[in-house]
């Protein structure tokens, strides 16, 4: 009969060894993408520099594979995202950097609270920007295979960060998923949207404030912005609404998720006439705007009349929560005015 230390030492071993399969996948692995990146033209000694830093994070994998399923509503999660201590560190720091935030808001067209909300809730103001080396990341996501495309386009965007000199490699860090500095952009974001404001020839969302504020401000730009619009407000429906008039939840992409925000999206006069009503049962603005109506929760849960610009936070992330954040954040930020 098995004692119990062997039955553990027996197990361990057994650990150990598919570890070290996994390892030896993993080598065989990377020595096909170091192939694949010749193949692609990237400099022999680039390869070698990036590749010679990419090790297997079982870590990655397990972040990867058990995010948070905590059942969260609006209710528990806004405090907790934008307590007031963020609040007031991003109306401080908003006034600290008045003039440049405001300089880089009106060539871009996006107001400065927008940019100071993303800093905010991106990387606590560019404290916190993750310490995980971002080709161990792209290269042990995609070699897990669930996303392997996708990872790999993250780690040919990333060996173009480095190949053009934004970054030095010991300094290439980010999130476990590969998301990169004060913007938290991941790579092929960062290639799309990234700017150097300060032209010193690196694009550096990670050290350089301004860049990574100009950057937040290109994204939203080029996501469509309209500076002459906020982002939606909350609303108070009439009893027995109809929940078909609700942008429909469930949405796979974002073309299918564009397609039910078009099937939502109204007129204020619309809306009104539906009996919709500001929270404090005063009427909508009168003003020429359309709206979708947006329920992060439930029928029971908060509701947003959420305007065009809302479509661009939700390209910058998909979630109803994230984007609902960014917008009450940048309101506090900006009423009282600083």
């Amino acid at each position: 009969m098995m004692t119990k230390l062997a039955a553990i030492l027996c197990s361990a071993c057994i650990s150990t060894s598919a570890l070290a399969k996994t390892q030896a996948q993993f080598d065989e692995y990377v020595a096909g993408l170091k192939q694949e990146a010749a193949q692609k033209g990237y400099d022999s000694q680039l390869i070698e520099d990036a590749f010679a830093t990419a090790h297997f994070k079982e870590k990655v994998i397990s972040a990867d594979k058990n995010q948070p399923e905590v059942k969260e509503t609006l209710e528990t999660y806004l405090p907790k995202r934008v307590p007031q201590w963020k609040i007031d560190r991003a109306r401080k720091l908003y006034a600290e950097n008045k003039d440049i935030l405001e300089q880089i808001a009106a060539e871009y067209g996006v107001q400065a609270r927008f940019i100071v909300a993303l800093w905010g809730l991106e990387s606590n103001f560019g404290k916190i920007q993750g310490g995980h080396n971002v080709i161990s990341s792209v290269v042990t996501l995609a070699f897990d295979g669930r996303r392997e495309t996708m990872y790999k386009n993250q780690l040919w965007a990333a060996l173009d960060i480095l190949k053009e000199g934004h970054i030095n490699l010991d300094k290439f860090k980010g999130s476990w998923a590969g998301a990169m500095g004060q913007t938290q952009f991941m790579p092929t974001s960062f290639n799309a949207y990234a700017v150097d404001y300060d032209k010193d020839g690196r694009k550096d969302i990670w050290t350089t404030q301004v860049d990574a504020f100009a950057s937040i401000a290109n994204y939203l730009k080029q996501a469509g912005w309209n500076s002459d619009l906020t982002w939606g407000r909350q609303i108070k429906l009439p009893q027995s609404f109809e929940p078909s008039y609700v942008l429909q939840r469930g949405t796979k992409t974002r073309t299918q998720w564009l397609e039910f925000w078009a099937d939502s999206e109204r007129s204020l006069a619309d809306w009104q006439a539906l009996g919709v009503r500001k929270m404090d049962g005063t009427d909508l603005p009168a003003v020429d705007v359309t709206a979708a109506l947006v329920m992060p929760d439930d029928m029971n849960g908060r509701m947003y009349l959420a305007y065009d610009n809302y479509k661009a936070l939700m390209h910058w992330n998909r979630s109803y929560y994230f984007a609902t954040s960014v917008g009450y954040l940048s309101d506090r930020i900006g009423y009282p005015a600083i």
